[in-house]
């Protein structure tokens, strides 16, 4: 269900990974990302993690600055980083990551440019997406670069770096 906040529940996640399942070779092993306003949900094929890790919740309890400060990213980057350390032995790092998620595919056009029907973002290409917000946070001029970094779009970028950083991803393909 779609809260107009850009969440939704567990069982549209899970009809969400059986439409891209059924796109995939067989027997492909595949993990769905979803980062929601208040959590964020995992699918794979025997469970759906919800983790209280949201895009909203994140950056309004850890960013109190636009962009956030290198200290309110680290101490959002630990609690992320716990969180997932909870659930890292439950995903397979050898399965292919998607999304259907419209923010994270606001991100991907960000990193690659363009507006493709389907994007391939690299772990390489978001990290340099980050490292803008993060030059941001150090006082590099906005009218430099036009990246609005947020506190919820901050926060988005953040769990999807430690998404792919931590749970062994070097890629997630984003479909509409």
């Amino acid at each position: 269900m779609d809260d107009g906040n850009n969440s939704i529940g567990e069982d549209a996640v899970r009809r969400d990974y059986a439409a891209i399942m059924s796109q995939l070779p067989p027997r492909s092993a595949l993990t769905l990302l979803h980062i929601g306003s208040d959590r964020t949900i995992l699918a794979t094929a025997d469970s759906v993690l919800s983790l209280p890790i949201g895009a909203d919740k994140t950056g309004s309890q850890f960013f109190h600055h636009t962009p956030p400060t290198p200290d309110e990213f680290e101490h959002a980057i630990n609690t992320i980083e716990d969180e997932l350390a909870g659930i890292q032995k439950r995903i397979d790092a050898t399965s292919a990551l998607h999304t259907r998620d419209a923010a994270i595919r606001d991100i991907g056009r960000l990193a690659v440019g363009g507006d493709q029907h389907e994007i391939a973002l690299t772990r390489d290409s978001m990290e340099a997406l980050f490292s803008r917000v993060a030059a941001l946070s150090m006082g590099r001029s906005a009218v430099i670069d036009q990246l609005q970094a947020n506190p919820s779009f901050s926060a988005r970028l953040l769990i999807l770096r430690e998404v792919m950083f931590h749970l062994g991803f070097t890629i997630i393909t984003i479909v509409p």
